[in-house]
């Protein structure tokens, strides 16, 4: 029985929080967090240049869209990132039919972006080296099942060129040390999921999910990339 994150469990001290997410990453970051290997470091992908302002949208799928929705949610120029499904035929998909494997959704992100702020291949980056592990096949950490699988659902050809070129740049640098078994797909609707999923990681900071798989996320991000992260007045 596919193993699915749980949006209820018991309150935990802050002390208690930080041991068992050392415990639990071995003092990992960001997408090792998930249970999976460290991806190599490489150079930032160049921020767009000459590109008018726009409003662009991208699908990513990679495990739990409580901590993807977060990391997409604090790149400068990103202007909204939404929880929901895709990838599957199912009509009218819910978090509970979803999380049964039997609808072909993955659990998944929609981002809304500003491509003279920040470029798709810059969404690639940080999807691929900072929201999830590209090498784990048909799971994310401790979630395990089709929903939770690697994707990007690609809008045209455009995006659907730019990915496959990325993970061939990614293979051909050996970022990561297993295969990518990222699927590329084309995006054939999208579906919001259930409010309460919406911001899930700013409204729960302390939920033992959260802290062990999530907020080892934002973290990389920070570290890996800190010129992309939104900046606070």
């Amino acid at each position: 029985m596919p193993m699915v994150h749980s949006a209820v469990l018991p309150a935990l001290t802050a002390a208690a929080l930080a041991a068992a997410a050392v415990s639990f990453t071995g003092g990992a970051s960001g997408a090792a967090a998930a249970g999976g290997s460290t991806p190599a470091a490489m150079p930032a992908e160049p921020a767009p240049v000459g590109v008018a302002a726009a409003s662009d949208t991208a699908v990513f799928a990679g495990g739990c869209f409580w901590g993807v929705e977060a990391v997409f949610e604090s790149l400068e120029g990103v202007t909204d990132a939404v929880s929901g499904y895709a990838g599957g035929s199912d009509a009218s998909p819910s978090y509970d039919k979803v999380s049964s494997g039997t609808t072909g959704h993955a659990e998944s992100v929609r981002v809304v972006y500003d491509p003279s702020r920040i470029s798709y291949d810059q969404l690639l980056q940080v999807f691929f080296t900072v929201a999830h592990d590209p090498t784990q096949l048909n799971r994310q950490g401790p979630d395990v099942g089709t929903q939770y699988r690697s994707a990007v659902f690609y809008r045209n050809a455009a995006q659907r060129e730019a990915a496959e070129r990325y993970i061939g740049k990614l293979r051909d640098d050996k970022v990561w040390p297993g295969k990518i078994v990222t699927e590329v797909s084309a995006l054939r609707g999208f579906h919001p999921a259930e409010e309460y999923h919406q911001n899930y990681l700013v409204r729960h900071p302390t939920q033992p999910y959260i802290v062990v798989n999530d907020m080892p996320k934002l973290e990389e991000l920070r570290k890996r990339y800190p010129d992309l992260v939104r900046r606070t007045s």
